[in-house]
């Protein structure tokens, strides 16, 4: 366990009551329950708003049914046509309530956001929270961050990197509970952590240099292990998230994970409950998003 201070207490009791709503008292979040949707994305704009944001919708139709993302900007002093982008999936499959698939991520958003409001960057700093993440709808063109990230591409925004929250709050010191994807040959399977306590920072090559920028910002700021690795499209497992829009469109991005199903026996279960996670170490996580945007944006101010 990593040891939390006072104020990491009270963040964790934060991230336990946003996840508590969103997969307990909401739960499964699809277009089948358009209600549970909508009130998904109810709640989490009233929380920007708490943190006095304006919340842009951009909304579209997927089977008859009105979705959104939710887009928060909050624009850089010096070069505020320089983007990172933050982003979560708010729905959910319908077999699960989503604790950890995705409501932990939603909640480290929400929660990152409020560790750096107030503090200006050079560069623009977007929080968005996505639609229609899960199937049917992955890799599709009603999925939210597919939607979003063509939407950057077609106004020529010079989105600088985007990190992907996705499924951020399980971890477990057993040993050999971590796997590893099984497209990384065996002679490198070595150098793959075999305990989930960690979150992995996964990349395309081609996002290199925001990998290591982020992981500076991160260990700067939090004392959760955090391994960072870049590898090429072909390992499918890298690709199973909203960093792949992204890509799709030519950017940058990193997929923040405990791995998912490579660590989490309730992935996509009933089972995938608030009381499975740890708030303590998502506490950790936390920050360490906020460190990693904040060098990202160029923030002079520390957390």
């Amino acid at each position: 366990m990593v040891e939390t201070s006072e104020s990491e207490f009270q963040l964790a009791g934060r991230l336990r009551r946003h996840v508590d709503v969103l997969a307990e008292l909401i739960g499964p979040r699809h277009v089948g329950r358009p209600d549970a949707l909508a009130s998904a994305a109810t709640y989490i704009e009233r929380q920007f708003v708490t943190l006095e944001d304006d919340v842009e919708r951009q909304t579209y139709d997927v089977e008859g049914t009105t979705v959104a993302n939710l887009i928060v900007e909050r624009r850089g002093k010096r070069r505020p046509d320089l983007i990172v982008v933050a982003g979560a999936h708010y729905d959910s499959v319908p077999s699960t309530p989503g604790a950890d698939d995705n409501a932990s991520a939603v909640a480290v958003l929400i929660e990152a956001a409020r560790l750096l409001r107030g503090r200006s960057g050079r560069r623009t700093i977007r929080f968005v929270a996505f639609a229609c993440e899960e199937s049917p709808h992955f890799h599709t063109d009603t999925m939210g961050s597919q939607v979003y990230a063509r939407r950057c591409r077609t106004r020529s925004e010079c989105i600088l990197g985007m990190l992907c929250l996705e499924m951020v709050g399980y971890f477990t010191d057993e040993p050999e509970s971590q796997a590893t994807p099984l497209g990384i040959p065996r002679c490198l399977r070595w150098l793959f952590p075999r305990r989930g306590q960690f979150l992995a920072a996964v990349g395309n090559l081609r996002s290199f240099s925001l990998a290591w920028e982020f992981h500076r910002g991160f260990k700067r700021c939090s004392r959760l292990p955090l391994f960072s690795v870049c590898l090429p499209e072909a390992i499918h497992e890298i690709r199973l998230s909203d960093n792949s829009s992204f890509w799709d469109q030519g950017y940058p991005a990193l997929m923040l994970t405990d791995t998912s199903f490579l660590r989490n026996p309730h992935y996509h279960q009933s089972s995938d409950r608030a009381d499975t996670l740890d708030y303590g170490r998502m506490a950790q996580a936390t920050r360490g998003v906020a460190g990693g945007l904040a060098r990202l944006a160029g923030v002079a101010t520390p957390l």
